[in-house]
Protein backbone atom coordinates (compact mmCIF):
# COMPACT_ATOMS: atom_id res chain seq x y z
CA UNK A 1 0.00 0.00 0.00
CA UNK A 2 1.04 3.83 -0.70
CA UNK A 3 -0.10 6.98 1.22
CA UNK A 4 -0.02 10.34 -0.17
CA UNK A 5 -0.12 13.34 2.19
CA UNK A 6 -2.33 16.00 0.39
CA UNK A 7 -0.30 19.24 2.75
CA UNK A 8 0.06 21.78 -0.31
CA UNK A 9 -2.41 23.92 0.85
CA UNK A 10 -1.50 27.83 1.79
CA UNK A 11 -3.87 27.79 4.48
CA UNK A 12 -5.67 31.17 4.16
CA UNK A 13 -7.62 31.16 6.85
CA UNK A 14 -4.86 30.34 9.00
CA UNK A 15 -3.41 33.77 8.51
CA UNK A 16 -1.17 35.65 9.78
CA UNK A 17 0.43 32.72 10.68
CA UNK A 18 0.58 30.80 7.05
CA UNK A 19 2.72 34.27 6.02
CA UNK A 20 5.40 32.48 6.85
CA UNK A 21 5.03 29.30 7.46
CA UNK A 22 3.57 26.15 5.18
CA UNK A 23 -0.34 24.94 6.84
CA UNK A 24 1.35 21.76 7.05
CA UNK A 25 4.53 22.50 9.13
CA UNK A 26 2.07 24.62 12.13
CA UNK A 27 3.39 23.73 14.96
CA UNK A 28 0.64 21.70 17.56
CA UNK A 29 2.13 21.26 21.36
CA UNK A 30 5.39 22.07 19.88
CA UNK A 31 5.23 19.20 16.82
CA UNK A 32 4.67 20.05 13.00
CA UNK A 33 1.11 19.05 12.07
CA UNK A 34 2.74 17.04 9.51
CA UNK A 35 4.76 14.78 11.75
CA UNK A 36 1.27 13.52 13.54
CA UNK A 37 1.07 11.78 10.44
CA UNK A 38 4.66 10.75 8.85
CA UNK A 39 4.98 9.49 13.16
CA UNK A 40 2.08 6.93 12.39
CA UNK A 41 2.81 6.48 8.57
CA UNK A 42 6.31 5.69 8.42
CA UNK A 43 6.26 2.90 11.04
CA UNK A 44 4.06 1.18 9.14
CA UNK A 45 4.92 -2.05 7.66
CA UNK A 46 2.21 -2.68 5.37
CA UNK A 47 3.00 1.15 3.94
CA UNK A 48 6.24 0.92 1.17
CA UNK A 49 5.74 4.21 0.35
CA UNK A 50 4.63 8.11 1.44
CA UNK A 51 4.12 10.70 -1.19
CA UNK A 52 3.79 14.48 0.13
CA UNK A 53 2.31 17.11 -2.48
CA UNK A 54 4.06 20.36 -1.89
CA UNK A 55 3.76 23.76 -3.10
CA UNK A 56 3.33 26.70 -0.96
CA UNK A 57 6.56 27.41 0.69
CA UNK A 58 7.81 24.31 0.00
CA UNK A 59 11.15 25.18 0.86
CA UNK A 60 10.37 24.37 4.58
CA UNK A 61 8.95 21.27 4.10
CA UNK A 62 11.50 20.09 2.24
CA UNK A 63 14.41 21.23 4.70
CA UNK A 64 12.41 19.62 7.28
CA UNK A 65 12.31 16.16 5.59
CA UNK A 66 15.72 16.28 4.98
CA UNK A 67 16.38 17.06 8.38
CA UNK A 68 13.99 15.10 10.98
CA UNK A 69 12.82 12.14 8.57
CA UNK A 70 16.44 12.40 6.74
CA UNK A 71 17.12 8.28 7.67
CA UNK A 72 13.48 7.01 6.31
CA UNK A 73 13.67 5.81 2.91
CA UNK A 74 9.56 5.79 2.07
CA UNK A 75 9.18 9.57 1.96
CA UNK A 76 8.96 11.27 -1.78
CA UNK A 77 7.63 14.86 -2.18
CA UNK A 78 6.09 16.19 -4.99
CA UNK A 79 6.27 19.33 -5.94
CA UNK A 80 3.82 21.28 -7.48
CA UNK A 81 3.44 24.74 -9.03
CA UNK A 82 0.53 25.67 -8.53
CA UNK A 83 -1.88 23.48 -7.07
CA UNK A 84 -3.87 20.72 -8.92
CA UNK A 85 -6.85 19.85 -6.60
CA UNK A 86 -6.93 16.70 -4.86
CA UNK A 87 -7.85 14.88 -7.22
CA UNK A 88 -6.02 16.25 -9.65
CA UNK A 89 -2.72 15.55 -7.74
CA UNK A 90 -3.60 12.12 -7.69
CA UNK A 91 -4.24 11.87 -11.44
CA UNK A 92 -1.00 13.88 -12.40
CA UNK A 93 0.78 11.25 -10.46
CA UNK A 94 -1.45 8.20 -11.85
CA UNK A 95 1.93 6.37 -12.69
CA UNK A 96 3.15 5.94 -9.31
CA UNK A 97 -0.04 4.65 -7.66
CA UNK A 98 -1.86 2.27 -10.48
CA UNK A 99 -2.03 -1.14 -9.67
CA UNK A 100 -1.99 -0.05 -5.76
CA UNK A 101 -4.38 0.61 -2.64
CA UNK A 102 -3.49 3.79 -1.67
CA UNK A 103 -4.44 5.66 1.58
CA UNK A 104 -4.75 9.03 1.02
CA UNK A 105 -4.55 12.20 3.81
CA UNK A 106 -6.00 15.56 3.78
CA UNK A 107 -3.35 16.13 5.72
CA UNK A 108 -4.50 19.42 7.42
CA UNK A 109 -6.50 17.41 9.79
CA UNK A 110 -5.18 16.25 13.43
CA UNK A 111 -6.90 13.03 13.57
CA UNK A 112 -5.45 10.43 16.43
CA UNK A 113 -6.52 6.88 15.87
CA UNK A 114 -5.56 3.10 15.59
CA UNK A 115 -3.90 2.48 11.83
CA UNK A 116 -4.26 -1.18 12.19
CA UNK A 117 -7.55 -0.65 13.05
CA UNK A 118 -8.50 1.69 9.90
CA UNK A 119 -6.56 -0.51 7.86
CA UNK A 120 -8.43 -3.97 8.62
CA UNK A 121 -11.65 -2.15 7.98
CA UNK A 122 -10.46 -1.87 4.84
CA UNK A 123 -8.92 -5.54 4.36
CA UNK A 124 -12.23 -6.64 5.76
CA UNK A 125 -14.67 -5.43 3.11
CA UNK A 126 -17.24 -6.65 1.09
CA UNK A 127 -16.18 -7.72 -2.55
CA UNK A 128 -18.02 -4.82 -4.18
CA UNK A 129 -16.43 -1.75 -1.93
CA UNK A 130 -14.09 0.30 -3.76
CA UNK A 131 -12.97 2.49 -0.56
CA UNK A 132 -12.86 3.10 3.01
CA UNK A 133 -13.94 6.44 4.33
CA UNK A 134 -13.02 7.30 7.52
CA UNK A 135 -15.52 9.19 9.61
CA UNK A 136 -16.11 11.40 13.12
CA UNK A 137 -18.98 13.16 14.98
CA UNK A 138 -18.70 16.70 14.60
CA UNK A 139 -20.29 19.25 16.49
CA UNK A 140 -20.70 21.44 13.73
CA UNK A 141 -22.32 19.19 11.23
CA UNK A 142 -22.79 22.39 8.60
CA UNK A 143 -19.44 23.20 7.93
CA UNK A 144 -18.70 19.66 7.26
CA UNK A 145 -19.43 16.57 4.86
CA UNK A 146 -22.06 15.30 6.15
CA UNK A 147 -22.83 11.33 4.74
CA UNK A 148 -26.02 9.67 4.81
CA UNK A 149 -25.79 5.64 5.52
CA UNK A 150 -27.44 2.79 4.76
CA UNK A 151 -28.06 -0.11 7.04
CA UNK A 152 -24.49 -1.75 5.81
CA UNK A 153 -22.60 1.23 6.68
CA UNK A 154 -21.99 2.41 3.08
CA UNK A 155 -21.93 5.51 1.83
CA UNK A 156 -25.14 6.13 0.05
CA UNK A 157 -25.12 9.99 -0.63
CA UNK A 158 -22.69 13.14 1.18
CA UNK A 159 -24.13 16.51 2.19
CA UNK A 160 -21.61 18.95 1.80
CA UNK A 161 -21.94 21.74 4.13
CA UNK A 162 -25.57 22.26 3.90
CA UNK A 163 -27.95 24.12 6.45
CA UNK A 164 -29.65 21.22 7.54
CA UNK A 165 -27.47 18.03 7.43
CA UNK A 166 -28.85 14.80 8.36
CA UNK A 167 -26.82 13.67 11.10
CA UNK A 168 -23.07 14.58 12.68
CA UNK A 169 -21.07 11.91 10.80
CA UNK A 170 -18.67 14.10 9.02
CA UNK A 171 -16.02 12.45 6.00
CA UNK A 172 -12.83 12.70 7.58
CA UNK A 173 -11.27 13.26 4.34
CA UNK A 174 -9.00 9.91 5.56
CA UNK A 175 -10.03 7.39 2.55
CA UNK A 176 -8.27 3.63 1.32
CA UNK A 177 -8.83 3.72 -2.16
CA UNK A 178 -8.69 0.31 -4.06
CA UNK A 179 -6.76 0.54 -7.42
CA UNK A 180 -10.58 0.84 -9.22
CA UNK A 181 -10.74 3.93 -7.91
CA UNK A 182 -6.78 4.92 -8.92
CA UNK A 183 -8.62 4.44 -12.71
CA UNK A 184 -11.26 6.12 -11.92
CA UNK A 185 -9.70 9.56 -10.23
CA UNK A 186 -7.76 9.06 -13.95
CA UNK A 187 -10.61 8.81 -15.77
CA UNK A 188 -12.43 11.68 -14.50
CA UNK A 189 -13.22 14.92 -15.35
CA UNK A 190 -12.80 17.37 -12.41
CA UNK A 191 -9.85 17.98 -9.73
CA UNK A 192 -11.63 17.66 -6.50
CA UNK A 193 -11.95 14.15 -4.61
CA UNK A 194 -15.18 15.33 -2.90
CA UNK A 195 -17.22 16.78 -5.61
CA UNK A 196 -15.86 14.76 -8.48
CA UNK A 197 -14.75 11.41 -7.21
CA UNK A 198 -17.06 10.66 -4.08
CA UNK A 199 -20.52 10.94 -5.96
CA UNK A 200 -19.48 8.31 -8.56
CA UNK A 201 -18.92 6.04 -5.55
CA UNK A 202 -21.87 5.99 -3.54
CA UNK A 203 -23.01 2.64 -2.60
CA UNK A 204 -19.14 0.91 -3.04
CA UNK A 205 -17.52 3.49 -0.03
CA UNK A 206 -17.50 1.49 3.54
CA UNK A 207 -16.76 3.48 6.49
CA UNK A 208 -14.81 3.26 9.66
CA UNK A 209 -15.34 6.07 12.71
CA UNK A 210 -12.95 7.58 14.69
CA UNK A 211 -13.74 7.57 17.94
CA UNK A 212 -10.22 8.80 19.66
CA UNK A 213 -9.66 12.54 17.99
CA UNK A 214 -10.12 14.42 14.49
CA UNK A 215 -10.26 17.94 13.88
CA UNK A 216 -9.77 20.17 10.27
CA UNK A 217 -6.91 22.62 11.60
CA UNK A 218 -8.43 25.54 9.09
CA UNK A 219 -9.26 28.18 11.60
CA UNK A 220 -7.24 30.03 14.26
CA UNK A 221 -9.98 29.02 16.65
CA UNK A 222 -9.47 24.94 15.78
CA UNK A 223 -5.96 25.48 15.37
CA UNK A 224 -6.02 26.62 19.32
CA UNK A 225 -8.84 23.81 20.42
CA UNK A 226 -6.18 21.67 18.97
CA UNK A 227 -3.44 22.99 20.80
CA UNK A 228 -5.57 22.25 24.25
CA UNK A 229 -6.90 18.56 23.12
CA UNK A 230 -4.81 17.28 20.90
CA UNK A 231 -3.12 14.05 21.86
CA UNK A 232 0.44 14.60 23.42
Amino acid sequence: MKAVLLAAGEGTRLRPLTLTTPKCMVPINGKPLLDYWLDMLVPCEEIDEIFINVSYLKEQVLAHIQSKWSLCNKITLWHEDKLLGTAGTLKANYAALKDCDVMVVHADNLSAFSLDEFLASYRNRAEYIAATMMLFETDKPMQCGIVELDEKCTVIKMHEKVKNPPGNLANGAVYIFSSKVIELIKNQDGNDISKNIIPHLYGKITTWVNKVYHRDIGTLESLQIAQEYAPK
